[in-house]
């Protein structure tokens, strides 16, 4: 009998999956001897048996891994046979490396739950339950290897029963590390608040009550609960209730951004919405995202959860503690991030005490430590696939191939706001949790917090840093403070090489970069950008009319500027403000100021943005003349459109300059023609939408007649609406062009550091760190999407 031998490595996510154990059955089935074993490059197995076993064993790790595991590279090499028929599962090992194979936080699996819920099992309403195939990873993990005295279980050692089943390879639970019960493990408490003055002093532990049934009763009667889950804390109180949420939007000072609402099952999701099959699925997926949904009308839900917007943002229980939560209250909660608006989530016990105190009138803690800070993922299904709008719990640290390897490591900064920093290392890279808008000192806090964790986690220290080329933005500002090589990417290069790596497009590619703002190689505001662009540099082929911003940001704040400066552009015989009712609800005086300010560019920067058309628009024909939150107005023009409506407006293109531009000023006068002519806001915005989607097309038409058969991307914040994505894609794809959207990585500026680690990379091979002609001006009106 000839025997072989083989060392396996393999990379990917295949640490506290249960990846050893199902090597160690998979061998077993194959007459396999030897060892597998964690490290920090993935897992190393040393297998020996005979040519035939050896063959179908790797078959079998290459073609049916565990259902959490996710495998990158497999790469196998000869070694001398060894004398042995076993095959054991040995401690991870300490070795030269550099991936992480650190795996996501997972949601609580069918077998955990089914004995949460019996009375007859030992961890009956246990809320710290899981196994090998769910439970909490990425942030309870302090270093890898990804081992229990690592992360923050280590202060509980298990008990006799606990030990047994994490040392059986037979056993889900073995190798489980964050395996507990309610022996050994965390446990939970409830605890005072002074919203509502407490009898109790603050953080003082409420007797007499279990933890679990006592802030059920909070919650039904009308109050707040502040939540530690598994990356931070969450505010909850009563979604059908709208004086509990109306309380809660006056403590949480969101006066009307929508909130996301937990259930319980998929079943109680389809009372709420209607959900397509793509949205069941991805409600249901294992990384349990928030999903933007139609609301039904008979769903009960307070209004005020997303006033004035048919759309909720819903999500399934993933954690014990939710489900045993919600069956006590019995009925959906709000479930929102643990904050003030603009603040960082709560993360430790004694930090949620300090800043949410008089925003809950309880606390339900525990006693297990979060190391990293993960808030929620959001998602939606576009043009008939799931697509992130916000890439954190469940994804985080899953790491993105990349087509180009790093030759070095890169830290990207990120955008200002919707902040994800990047780290891209060998062929992949990593994007950190969802940071937020950089506005403040606790924010920025927590970004250089979280870069410093990943970095721990992939044990380097990137010394190329890459940023945004806005010089205020507190990224750039964060990499000036860095040691090693800066290197400033344009916000539009960015969003299109960060669709590209995505789509492993290592050449050229024509991208539209749809957004709100972005800052331009010329120091203007861009944001309608048709661009032809590799890795190392870009050729801006189109771009949009500029409008005229007065105020600055006060445009954006209240975007009736916008609509009386694309009036006074588009009707300079004299726009018919007195015809619109936007107008009657601002004033004479008002008006006659901002049309001073367009008509002599005082304060008043131009924007190429698309998301400024949306705002104007909006703010025209729906009578919407302030934003209470960023993209208020924009998705309120978008959810308006009639979807049937396939008439397109009149525009113009001007070819007698480089970059070719759009011209929306004949839309602007036909949309108000048919406004003044009793046309409902539904029409105007579906034929708004097509001609942004036809205008589009006939640009790409443009790159591609001049610079040749090309893959195309779209990117962008606007291109989470999924009308525009939806008729972009079909204008091109009836002329044979088939357009890539975003899906893995945030389309919007939560995924533009992962075009800017794979840009600056490539400037570093080039040897050169410009950004193509950069006159760095002030540019009053900053911002991101």
């Amino acid at each position: 009998m000839n025997e072989t031998g083989i060392r396996i490595e393999i990379q990917g996510t295949v640490q506290g999956v249960g990846f050893r154990p199902w090597v160690w059955r998979l061998a077993r089935e194959n007459g396999i001897a030897g060892r597998v074993s964690n490290d920090s490059r993935g897992v190393t197995i040393d297998a020996f048996g005979r040519e035939s076993a050896i063959e179908s064993f790797l078959l079998g790790i290459r073609t049916s891994p565990p259902p959490a595991a996710e495998i990158r590279a497999v790469e196998s090499r000869p070694i001398p046979p060894e004398p042995g028929r076993e095959f054991v599962i040995v401690s991870s090992r300490e070795t030269e490396g550099l991936r992480v194979s650190l795996p996501p936080d997972m949601a609580t699996c069918d077998a955990c739950l089914s004995e949460i819920f019996d009375p007859g099992d030992r961890r009956y309403r246990y809320a710290f339950t899981n196994c090998t195939n769910c439970g909490p990873r990425f942030t309870i993990a302090e270093a890898v290897p990804y081992d229990r005295p690592a992360t923050t279980m280590s202060s509980f050692p298990m008990c006799p029963d606990c030990r047994r089943e994490y040392e059986d390879p037979a056993d889900r639970r073995f190798h489980a590390q964050p395996n507990a019960c309610p022996v050994c493990g965390p446990r939970l408490s409830l605890l005072s608040a002074s919203a509502t003055g407490a009898r109790a002093a603050v953080g003082e532990p409420v007797r007499g009550a279990d933890p679990i049934d006592g802030a059920a009763a909070i919650l039904l009667g009308g109050g707040t609960v502040a939540i530690k889950g598994l990356g931070g804390f969450h505010l909850a109180c009563d979604a059908r209730s709208s004086r509990a949420v109306d309380l809660l939007r006056r403590r949480k000072r969101r006066e009307e951004k929508p909130f996301a609402v937990m259930v319980r099952t998929i079943e109680e999701a389809e009372k709420l919405a209607i959900l397509s099959d793509d949205e069941r699925a991805l409600l249901s997926s294992r990384e349990r995202p928030i999903v933007l949904v139609v609301r039904r009308e008979d769903s009960r839900l307070a209004p005020e959860v997303a006033p004035d917007n048919p759309f909720v943002g819903l999500m399934l229980a993933y954690t014990p503690l939710h489900h045993l939560l919600l069956e006590a209250a019995g009925r959906p909660l709000v479930m929102t991030s643990g904050n003030l608006s603009e603040e960082p989530i709560a993360c430790g016990n004694a930090e949620a005490l300090a800043r949410l105190g008089r925003l809950a009138d309880g606390f339900l803690v525990h006693d297990r430590e979060i190391a990293s800070r993960c808030d929620d993922s959001v998602a939606r299904v576009v043009a008939g696939g799931p697509m992130l709008m916000r890439r954190s719990r469940g994804w985080v640290p899953r790491e993105v191939p990349v087509a180009v390897p790093f030759a070095e490591p890169v830290l990207a900064c990120g955008a200002h706001l919707k902040n994800t920093f990047a780290i891209g290392l060998g062929s992949s890279a990593y994007l950190g949790p969802h940071i937020g808008d950089l506005e403040n000192l606790e924010t920025l806090g927590a970004f250089e917090d979280a870069v410093a964790r990943m970095e721990k986690f992939l044990r380097v220290e990137a010394k190329i840093i890459a940023h945004d080329l806005h010089p205020e933005y507190a990224s750039t500002d964060y990499a000036r403070r860095r040691d090693g090589r800066r290197i400033a990417v344009q916000h539009h290069h960015a969003h299109v090489a960060s669709a590209m790596a995505e789509h492993g497009i290592a050449g050229r590619a024509i991208g539209v970069a749809y957004d709100g703002t972005g800052y331009g190689t010329d120091g203007t505001a861009w944001g309608g950008e048709i661009l032809v662009a590799d890795f190392g540099e870009f050729e801006r082929i189109a771009t949009w009319r500029p409008v005229p911003l007065a105020g600055g940001e006060a445009a954006i704040r209240e975007p009736w500027r916008v609509a009386l400066a694309l009036l006074e552009d588009a009707f300079p015989e004299g726009a018919p403000t007195d015809r619109l009712p936007l107008f009657d609800r601002l004033g004479p005086r008002a008006v006659a100021v901002v049309r001073k300010l367009v008509a002599e560019r005082i304060h008043t920067p131009l924007a190429r943005g698309v998301g400024r058309y949306f705002d104007g628009f909006g703010a025209l024909f729906l009578g919407r003349p302030f934003a209470r939150h960023e993209g208020q107005v924009a998705l309120a023009w978008n959810v308006a459109a009639n979807p049937d409506e396939r008439r397109a407006y009149a525009y113009a293109i001007t070819r007698s300059q480089t970059p070719w531009e759009l011209d929306l000023r004949p839309t602007v006068r036909a949309a108000v023609a048919d406004f003044l002519a009793g046309a409902p806001p539904a029409t105007i915005s579906g034929r708004f939408h097509e001609t942004v989607a036809a205008a589009t097309a006939a640009l790409v038409h443009h790159a591609v007649e001049t610079r040749g058969d090309l893959p195309v991307v779209l990117t962008g914040g606007c291109f989470q609406n999924s009308l525009l994505a939806e008729r972009s894609l079909d204008h091109l794809g009836r002329s044979g062009i088939a357009a890539l959207l975003q899906r893995r990585v945030p389309t919007g500026d939560g995924g533009i550091a992962l075009g800017q680690a794979v840009v600056a990379a490539a400037r570093c091979a080039k040897g050169s760190a410009a950004a193509g002609g950069v006159n760095v001006h002030e540019l009053v009106a900053s911002g991101g999407e």
